[in-house]
């Protein structure tokens, strides 16, 4: 190839401007002796000189700069892998690891495979099939409604029904009621005992509640089939309790019964507990029975507690991804009252404001004063959250590069929880304490002046607060009412302020104040690892498994369980209903609940899979 410089034609080379000369031209003239000024041919040809030399230095620099760049590429750190995996676009295949959302790995019966293999084969059976539908539904067909309002047990005649409840359970389940130690607490709770070969370890338990939230007699007629009718239309089973919490106390029997029937005999001791007022804040129930099971195993005596509750399983964020979503913390609790006096009279002579006005106005003010919402680094939402963007198909991808950068930048995690609660409404009620007016009384006739007045907040403690937070709040936003009006104030058994008009009592309204949750921790020691292994490998081994994988994503539990009493057992308690959500009728705690039968089945799966795999990886 003949050289660039060959000829007179133009030539753009990279980094420089065209010429029209060759340079050869130009070292001719560096001879030559030094013209005058006025020689212009002279003077270009200096000028000619002076800016091919600018061009090499100018090229010097640019090779020595992009030879350093490429010297420090080579040495560069790769980003950490919670960083790098965010580098690309979309999610995470369920495959690929991750540092901020780790999965355990899916467990499967090694030491008790053909046992597991066998039980299997027994769950698939339509006989079998038809025999446990049928077990559920006459469980469902006793109505075993618990009410905020229920008097001691064996004093209020509403707890009779129970007593209806356990004649089935024993008559259903003899083999069960026959071979484990059963012991009853406080008449109605139940713990049933399977004592396991080696003494040494701890126990586990599983927990459940045989009551159900009453029915609204103005919706009866709303429901496809009657609430108790526990019909079984050849794909549904309908009722309440179908799907809180009967479906898994029937479930969680039915596996001790299979696993009796094919002769296991556990190593590790296996518990379970079914409380009877947990729809009814539980303390006559898993209050009883906590209290009978810390003496009976001790303080931290529990290896792992399972109990209902935590979120569904299915295709939670689009495409072929299925999530589970056990919790591990609860929310707290405290129900506020307000109570307030005044003067009475008649109500022809009526003061400014009226007992009634005086409470309004305190209650219009705490509804404007919303506790303020928090996303917290490290908690539950976060993590979920986490999980989300990171193995989610179709979750927003706003919200997936706002969670990468909230790993490290705080104002990346504030805008991360503005776009979570524009984006999910829902996250209103998560992230933050909640309030809500739920009662109010006063006033006994029309033409007379109430004297006493009365209204019960009902809050629900979010993760990063306290109950002593709460009330401190409470009271500061009450204090400018009360001022305002010349009230006195009482908050939480201290006089807080002076006034002559009325008195104002703040209080915790049924003793039930309770803080979030501890945490249960996720290590990989941790029983949690069992657990989670278990509802992966339950799900990856269904008949009907079709998704690319599943990811195990802890959340937030908003309402309370029956573990709320446990918290002296175990640092590891679980909440979690093993039923995928779209085998859920129309869900809890509302009209027309039911239950897939078909999908029900998992739950059973799930159950003898959790036993096996505790009794031989735990």
């Amino acid at each position: 190839m003949s050289s660039p410089y060959a000829s007179n034609t133009t030539h753009n080379e990279p980094g420089l401007l065209p010429v029209s000369n060759p340079p050869r031209d130009w070292f001719a003239q560096e001879a030559q002796p030094a013209q005058p000024s006025t020689d212009r041919r002279s003077l270009t040809n200096f000028q000619r000189i002076c800016y091919l030399l600018s061009i090499v230095c100018s090229l010097y620099g640019i090779i020595h700069i992009a030879g350093r760049i490429h010297h420090r590429s080579q040495n560069r750190q790769p980003p950490p892998d919670s960083l790098r995996q965010y580098a690309q676009v979309g999610a995470l295949s369920p495959s690929e690891s991750s540092d901020v959302c780790p999965q355990p790995k899916a467990l499967f019966p090694s030491k008790y495979a053909s046992l597991a293999d066998g039980l299997d084969e027994s769950f698939a059976d339509e006989t079998y099939k038809a025999r446990v539908y049928k077990a559920l539904s006459g469980a469902v067909q006793i109505p075993t409604e618990s009410y905020d309002d229920l008097g001691p047990v064996g004093v209020d005649e509403r707890w009779n029904t129970f007593a209806t409840f356990h004649e089935y359970l024993e008559k259903t389940y003899p083999r069960v009621f026959e071979t484990l130690e059963v012991t009853k607490v406080n008449t109605y709770g139940i713990v049933l005992h399977w004592q396991g070969s080696d003494k040494s370890g701890l126990p586990i338990v599983l927990a459940a509640h045989q009551d159900v939230v009453p029915v609204e007699p103005a919706t009866a007629n709303d429901w496809v089939h009657p609430p108790y009718s526990g019909l079984y239309d050849g794909e549904w089973i309908w009722g309440r309790g179908t799907c809180d919490d009967k479906s898994d106390l029937i479930a969680g029997l039915e596996s001790i019964d299979a696993l009796l029937q094919k002769g296991f005999q556990p190593t590790r001791t296996f518990v379970w507990a079914f409380g009877f007022d947990e729809e009814a804040s539980g303390a006559q129930g898993a209050g009883h029975l906590a209290s009978y099971m810390e003496e009976t195993y001790g303080k931290n005596g529990v290896a792992l507690i399972l109990d209902e509750g935590g979120g569904s399983y299915g295709t939670l964020y689009g495409g072929d991804v299925i999530f589970a979503a056990p919790s591990l913390i609860e929310k707290g609790y405290l129900d506020v009252r307000i109570e307030l006096k005044t003067k009475g009279g008649h109500s022809s002579v009526p003061p400014k404001h009226t007992a009634v006005g005086l409470l309004s106005a305190i209650i219009v003010a705490i509804e404007s004063e919303p506790h303020q919402v928090a996303l917290v680094r490290g908690g539950a939402v976060y993590n979920s959250t986490q999980c989300a963007a990171t193995y989610g198909p179709e979750y927003p991808d706003r919200l997936r590069s706002l969670a990468h950068d909230a790993v490290h930048s705080d104002a990346a995690l504030a805008a991360l929880r503005d776009a979570l609660l524009e984006e999910f409404p829902k996250y209103d009620a998560i992230l933050r304490t909640t309030q809500a007016a739920d009662l109010i009384q006063g006033g006994v006739k029309v033409n007379a002046l109430p004297e006493k007045v009365s209204a019960v907040v009902n809050h629900r403690i979010a993760e990063h607060s306290s109950v002593a937070e709460l009330m401190q709040h409470f009271t500061s936003v009450v204090l400018p009412v009360a001022a305002r009006f010349n009230l006195s104030v009482e908050a939480f058994g201290k006089n807080i302020s002076a006034g002559t008009a009325g008195h104002v009592v703040l209080s915790d309204a049924f003793g039930t104040g309770l803080e979030p949750s501890p945490v249960t921790p996720m290590g990989d020691s941790d029983p949690y690892q069992v657990l989670a292994g278990t509802i992966m490998g339950t799900i990856e081994s269904a008949k009907d498994y079709d998704a690319s994988g599943v990811i195990v994503a802890p959340l937030l539990q908003i309402g309370n369980t029956d573990t709320r009493y446990y918290w002296n057992l175990s640092k590891n308690i679980v909440r979690y209903k093993h039923l995928r959500e779209s085998d859920k009728y129309n869900g809890a705690h509302t009209v027309n609940e039911a239950v897939r039968a078909e999908g029900w089945i998992e739950s059973i799966r799930f159950f003898t899979k959790f036993i096996l795999n505790s009794d031989e990886y735990l």
